[in-house]
């Protein structure tokens, strides 16, 4: 099944539109504590399994890491079971948008 997939450029234009996008950081802490997406959760991939109850079926979300394999990891496994949930490729490294530290 092929991921679908959102562009940074995409996303940090639906944030200035303030649209209301559930992304979620896949990363360490260490990773995120060096800046997130503004508004983004944290769950490290890892704790992803454990932590479904903190994801709303209902609602899409975008999947975010450093580069974009480990949010493509968890992509693959969200969509499998039943998430709406889209790839950011390129991750963290091609962000140009605001970030929270």
């Amino acid at each position: 099944m092929a991921i679908d997939e959102i562009q940074p450029k995409e996303v940090e234009q639906q944030l200035g539109q303030n649209k209301k996008l559930s992304i979620i950081d896949v990363r360490e802490d260490d990773e995120v504590a060096q800046g997130k997406i503004p508004g983004a959760k944290h769950i490290p991939l890892g704790e992803l399994q454990d932590r479904l109850d903190e994801i709303n079926k209902d609602k899409e979300h975008v999947m975010v890491c450093r580069s974009g394999g480990r949010s493509g990891k968890a992509t693959d496994y969200l969509a499998s079971k039943g998430y709406n949930v889209k790839n950011m490729p390129g991750g963290m490294l091609e962000w140009e948008g605001k970030v929270d530290r």
